[in-house]
Formats: structure tokens, C-alpha cells, sequence
């Protein structure tokens, strides 16, 4: 399984012969080195439906032809903007022909603005474990910490965790730290950091904070295999 790393909370994960990209948020995003028009997927996953997360959805799905799986209000948005979508919700898992994706809790807020600024209600956010390959990955989405982080890893034993550092929006290094212990996640990657002013951190000090996991900042474009 190949996973690699894109600014932001952008992330792409190759396994099972398809290719999976987690919130796309590529146009606007400085620390990307992705261009929208160059991305090749299968599979879009999405965790909540604010503009910094679907991002290039639409644009690319169309292209692409890929299935977007989303929390159910924002599949159903994106669903009238004439992509192909599976709609999910908190607590519920469905196996696909690249693995199974279940999605968790998150504590955040969730809208999309449109270019008229309207905001349209977009569900519940969320954070998705994606199984396989024998491997379990987990991407929290934009949260604050929530104790039940502990019944996600004692249920789902993680290998790969991303979990978001940058506060203001969502937690911050000192409770990320907290929120890895809570997961027991073997390997951890910040995401969600350095994009705008208000979420400017060092990630090398989180990964410093870390105990019993192994901590990993990856730039954009940098890969691992997991």
C-alpha cells in the first residue's frame, strides 16, 4: 500500500489497484504539489463539507469519472452537482472493491460556501478508518479530541494515523499527542497545518511530544508504504 502526503489534509493512498484521494483541497492550497488538473483518481473520500476540504471535488470527480463517499448530506449536495457518490454516516462501514471504509465521530463543524456565498448544511463531520490490505488507517478529519478516540483503537488496532495539529480549527499539538495515546496508532503524520496564519505550527515539536508511537512529518509529496 502506498501513501503519500499533498499539504494540508490532502491525502492519496494506492492499495487493492485503485487510487483514493482524501479531501482534495488542491486549488488555493500553497503547500500543495498537486494540480487539479493533473490528478488521476478512483475513489474520493471526504470528511466534512467546508471549501478547504472538498476542495477540487467536483472538477476532479467529473473527470475522472471516481466515486465520491462522503457524510450523507454533502454525497446528496455533490450528488445534484451530477457526481457519482455513496453516501455514509457516523458509525456505519461498507466494504468496497478497494477495502472497507468506516466512518467515526469527529467534533467540528460542517458547510459548504458556495461562489454566491450561500452555505449550504452539509451533515455531520466526520473521520473515516479505512481497511486494507490487512492494514487499518485511520484520518480524523478536522476534530477537537473526544475520549472515545480510546474505543476506535481498542476496536480497530490503527497502523497509520493522520491526525490534525494546527488549533484554532481543531486540535493542537498538546491534545493531538493526547489523542495519539488515546488511539494507540503505531505510526502518526500531522496534517491540517501551516495552510493559513491561524494554524502556523511546528510539527517537528508534536512528533517530539509523542510516546509509544512513531511520529512522521511528511511534506508534500512525500510518500511511505505501508
Amino acid at each position: 500500500m502506498n501513501i503519500s502526503y499533498h499539504g494540508h489534509s490532502v491525502v492519496k493512498i494506492e492499495t487493492n489497484g485503485k487510487t483514493i484521494l482524501v479531501d482534495p483541497f488542491i486549488t488555493g492550497n500553497e503547500l500543495t504539489d498537486l494540480k487539479a488538473e493533473d490528478v488521476q483518481t478512483d475513489v474520493i473520500i471526504l470528511t466534512h463539507g467546508h471549501n478547504d476540504h472538498v476542495g477540487d471535488t467536483v472538477e476532479i470527480a467529473k473527470r475522472n469519472d471516481a466515486l465520491v463517499i462522503a457524510p450523507n448530506e454533502l454525497a446528496n449536495y455533490l450528488g445534484w452537482q451530477g457526481l457519482n457518490t455513496h453516501p455514509m454516516a457516523i458509525g456505519g462501514a461498507r466494504e468496497f472493491d478497494f477495502g472497507t471504509v468506516k466512518f467515526t465521530q469527529a467534533f467540528h463543524s460542517s458547510s459548504y460556501t458556495t461562489e454566491d456565498n450561500q452555505i449550504i448544511y452539509t451533515g455531520m463531520p466526520a473521520g473515516f478508518l479505512l481497511m486494507a490490505e490487512g492494514k487499518t488507517i485511520y484520518h480524523a478529519g478536522d476534530t477537537g479530541l473526544f475520549s472515545d478516540m480510546k474505543l476506535i483503537g481498542e476496536q480497530h488496532p490503527i497502523d497509520l494515523a493522520f491526525l490534525p495539529i494546527g488549533d484554532n480549527f481543531t486540535m493542537g499539538p498538546e491534545d493531538a499527542a493526547l489523542a495519539a495515546t488515546f488511539l494507540k496508532a503505531k505510526e502518526v503524520v500531522p496534517v491540517h497545518y501551516d495552510t493559513f496564519p491561524p494554524i502556523k505550527q511546528d510539527p517537528q515539536k508534536f512528533v517530539d511530544m509523542l510516546e509509544g508511537a512513531k511520529g512522521r512529518v511528511m511534506t508534500a509529496g512525500d510518500t511511505l508504504e505501508l
